[in-house]
This record gives C-alpha cells, sequence and structure tokens, in this order.
C-alpha cells in the first residue's frame, strides 16, 4: 500500500497562514482557526504543506488501511477556502 503524503508535521500554522496574500482571506483564516480550536478543543498543526487540521483520529477502512488523519480541518486556495468536514462529526442529522 502506498503510504499517505499528507502528514502532521511541526511547521508553523502561523507563519503558513501569514504567507497568504489576500487580506481578507487572512483573516478569515484565523478566525477559522478561533472556531476550529474552540469546537474540537484542540490546537491547529499543519498537515502536509498547506492544510491545517484539528485533533487527531484513527482510520481503519474495511480493505485494513489504517491512518492517522485530521478530526477537521481547512486549507486557503488559490480561489477559495476548503474545510476538511467529515460526515462522522454528527453535525447534520435526519431529523
Amino acid at each position: 500500500m502506498a503510504e499517505l503524503k499528507t502528514k502532521k508535521t511541526e511547521a508553523s500554522v502561523e507563519d503558513f497562514l501569514s504567507t497568504v496574500t489576500d487580506e481578507g482571506t487572512r483573516k478569515d483564516c484565523f478566525e477559522i482557526v478561533k472556531i476550529m480550536k474552540q469546537a474540537t478543543k484542540a490546537g491547529p498543526k499543519m498537515w502536509g504543506s498547506s492544510i491545517v487540521g484539528f485533533g487527531t483520529q484513527h482510520l481503519k477502512y474495511a480493505s485494513g488501511r489504517e491512518l492517522d488523519w485530521m478530526v477537521i480541518g481547512f486549507s486557503p486556495r488559490k480561489q477559495n477556502l476548503t474545510l476538511y468536514i467529515p460526515g462522522s462529526l454528527g453535525i447534520c442529522r435526519p431529523s
């Protein structure tokens, strides 16, 4: 099995977000950090070179593949902010 490329690193989240060139997007990123930190009770960590993630969960697929992944995260892409919100959070439940 191929090794997962996106892993948690020790790179600085603040340094990374400070490189976001659009001022509005940069401000939004720091607000998202506050919201996600409060929601997860976990500090932000860099995952790979461009994803800010919060918390860690161990996933095991039916195929037997296992990996550690963020609970929730985001990435400031060129065109848009991308949110990584797994369906297992239970935020939206059918009534």
